[in-house]
């Protein structure tokens, strides 16, 4: 009886297992978008991409109450954080400090890399991760600095130094 199972029902199972279903794909189901354990697809994530590539592209614009200035930001992670602060427009109600600064909350902490720097008129920096300082004179502290407007001192002193002012912070 052990003799009959060997030679008869060993090479039945054999059989069998090597006759099982493949394991390939058709060709249809592999080109198909792949879906992900999120629940995105690989189209999705391609679209996602493209999507975020045109963000980042985007410049950012400042107006001080109604004037449009004109700056040089950074190509920085603040900056890229910031950006994505302002896709909806960002409009910050800043107060004046120390005669030679306006400063005013993001709302929300950013990413910073703080390090002692001398500020000069017409630099914008991010101070404690979550507000946004312009300077229209001078001063040392502890700053990751965001970008540069182009306007004299003269000319950030008629804009900044004259009480609080509102500035507004989109993408274009």
């Amino acid at each position: 009886m052990k003799r009959f199972i060997i030679i008869i029902v060993l090479p039945l199972v054999f059989t069998l297992v090597s006759c099982g279903g493949s394991t390939s794909k058709p060709t249809s189901e592999i080109s198909q978008p792949t879906t992900l354990e999120s629940g995105t697809t690989s189209d999705n994530i391609t679209t996602q991409s493209k999507a975020d590539d045109d963000f980042m592209n985007k410049t950012l614009f400042l107006k001080i109450g109604n004037t449009e200035v004109n700056v040089n930001w950074l190509d920085n992670d603040s900056v890229s954080a910031l950006k994505n602060l302002a896709k909806d427009g960002l409009t910050i109600k800043m107060h004046m400090y120390g005669g030679f600064e306006q400063v005013g909350s993001l709302g929300s902490a950013i990413t910073s890399a703080d390090k002692k720097i001398t500020t000069s008129p017409g630099d914008i920096v991010l101070y404690s991760s979550d507000q946004i300082v312009i300077f229209y004179d001078s001063n040392t502290w502890a700053y990751t600095k965001l970008g540069h407007i182009n306007l004299s001192k003269n000319e950030l002193a008629d804009l900044l130094g004259n009480g609080d002012v509102t500035i507004t912070i989109s993408l274009k």
